[in-house]
């Protein structure tokens, strides 16, 4: 071999050499994007059930309808009656019983739980929470800033002023509760909450998206829209002058502000970018509080606060550009514990060091699939007065408030709560009686709500039935009531007469499950949490 034919051969060999070491560098930076999804979350406060576009068509969601539309809807889907209840799930994966936050509205989530945040950030995630917390902020370890949120912007407790963001103390103040991560957030008072949030969170994808593009997040948004007080600009409401309730009115106006601030939220995640790879969830935290709340949760039962449907059947769907099915209606049984273990296998991370009460729903969400969840607790509170006496003496004592659902049917025991049917303000009442109240859900066609069918006579006779069962309701003589979901979506056919060995099966279920049940978290209001004492600002007061 010539001289120069060895010299064309080492540059060869030297070629193929750097060739071989640089691989690893160019691979790595091809691959450097994370295959896994952004997650975000909307939680929205005392929606009403049918307030929403696609249930109900006097107040206009067009973003959310839409949003809805190129995703999955879910029209079996159930959270909590009350907002620490639902929002201690969402975090925690487990029911209340399991938590010690069975009774009232106690916010404090035992620090001994991971949440749902921990197991994302731990899996790598860059973590935010922005809106309501309300579960928890007796020591600065309860705030999200120590419960897995690398950032958060929220107010600490249940409710407040939609203005000044700031909430009184036994008749004195108001108190700022309003804070970040670092301290106090000042300087905001005059912003309308809905628009705030909106453009905190959006402010934050954009952070994101400079500083940590090959990153993926979680942004767990809980708007305060539509607790009370009913508080919203005027411009909000121009498109509902014709509701004479001015309650209503107020209301629809919030529901606007809302539907205003999502759309809002995912242009910007569609101009960041960010769409294609994201799973995008909306949910509502429980029933509307109709009258004075303004809102309405027909054509369901109850409301917030109640056992009965209106209390707990939510609002909810789930797109993105990570989800594979689009305009479906999805009827499989899903309970927002189901949020839990879904998000952390999105986001690959590991269940070490939970007790789960909630499945990983993803398949049956975006593929299709059966859920793996047959029973949903609905709560045990046995602290709540009791009514009547035992039906049973061998089982679970039905003077016990609490319900469940097993497939199809639903039992509820003990005081259940408001149990009113109440129309939407504004509606004429022949339209609505003009629904035939026990087929409005047609769950087994996968159509969700039919207006269209129906008749005014058996909406009558249903509705002096339950005219009926209230008066026994106030009387005492009443504990156990007994549904065909599936059927009777609206709870107007009470079988438990009919089917007494369906009653004693299901009762037994809660024996079981009561079983399970740590001891209630009692707290009582502790004067040192008077804010005049922490500089007029809400936050914790036993550091």
């Amino acid at each position: 071999m010539n001289c120069q034919a060895k010299s064309c051969l080492q540059l060869a060999v030297i070629w193929h050499i750097s060739l071989l070491m640089l691989l690893p560098v160019l691979v790595s930076s091809v691959a450097v994007r994370d295959p896994r999804p952004n997650i975000v979350f909307v939680l929205a406060d005392d929606y009403g059930y049918y307030d929403i576009g696609y249930h109900g068509k006097q107040i206009k969601t067009p973003h959310l309808d839409d949003l809805c539309s190129s995703g999955v809807r879910l029209e079996n889907y159930y959270v909590q009656p009350i907002c620490v209840p639902t929002r201690s799930q969402l975090m925690s994966g487990m029911y209340q019983i399991h938590t010690g936050l069975q009774h009232s509205n106690t916010p404090l989530l035992p620090l001994n739980i991971p949440t749902v945040a921990d197991k994302i950030k731990e899996a790598g995630y860059s973590t935010h929470m922005v809106g309501k917390w309300h579960l928890g902020f007796r020591r600065k370890e309860n705030m999200p800033s120590y419960r897995g949120f690398d950032t958060m912007f929220c107010f600490l407790d249940g409710h407040e002023s939609y203005y000044e963001h700031a909430r009184s103390y036994r008749g004195k103040g108001p108190y700022l509760d309003l804070r970040t991560e670092k301290g106090p957030a000042f300087n905001y008072s005059g912003i309308y909450s809905a628009n705030m949030y909106t453009e905190r969170a959006i402010n934050m994808l954009k952070n994101h998206a400079s500083s940590q593009p090959d990153t993926p997040l979680f942004l767990y948004l809980a708007y305060q829209s539509v607790h009370t007080p009913l508080q919203v600009p005027d411009h909000y409401m121009k498109n509902y002058k014709h509701i004479k309730d001015i309650n209503r009115r107020k209301y629809a106006g919030m529901v606007a502000a809302l539907d205003e601030g999502v759309g809002n939220l995912t242009e910007a995640l569609k101009s960041l970018g960010m769409w294609d790879n994201t799973v995008f969830i909306f949910s509502s935290d429980n029933g509307g509080h109709n009258r004075n709340g303004g809102a309405s949760n027909w054509p369901l039962r109850g409301k917030k606060g109640t056992l009965w449907e209106g209390g707990m059947r939510a609002n909810g769907f789930v797109t993105g550009g990570r989800v594979e099915r689009s305009g479906v209606i999805s009827n499989e049984l899903i309970h927002v514990s189901d949020w839990f273990p879904t998000l952390v296998g999105l986001a690959k991370g590991n269940l070490n060091g939970t007790k789960l009460d909630g499945y990983d729903q993803w398949n049956t969400i975006n593929k299709g699939t059966a859920s793996p969840r047959e029973v949903i607790l609905h709560n045990i509170d046995i602290l709540r007065p009791r009514l009547g006496q035992p039906i049973f003496n061998s089982t679970f004592d039905s003077s016990i408030r609490a319900a469940i659902r097993v497939g199809d049917y639903k039992l509820i025991t003990g005081d259940c709560g408001d149990d009113e049917w109440v129309p939407p303000p504004g509606v004429r009442e022949r339209s609505l009686h003009s629904v035939n109240a026990a087929h409005l859900l047609e769950t087994r066609n996968n159509r969700g709500i039919n207006m269209a069918n129906g008749n005014s006579k058996s909406f009558a006779r249903a509705q002096k039935k339950i005219e009926r069962g209230s008066q026994h309701i106030r009387e005492g003589k009443k504990n156990v009531w007994l549904f065909n979901i599936r059927e009777d979506p609206t709870e107007h056919h009470d079988l438990s007469d009919k089917e007494p060995e369906r009653v004693r099966q299901m009762l037994d279920h809660l024996l079981v499950f009561n079983k399970t049940a740590v001891p209630p978290i009692k707290l009582h209001r502790d004067p040192r949490s008077n804010p005049a004492l922490h500089g007029n600002v809400w936050g914790p007061w036993l550091d």
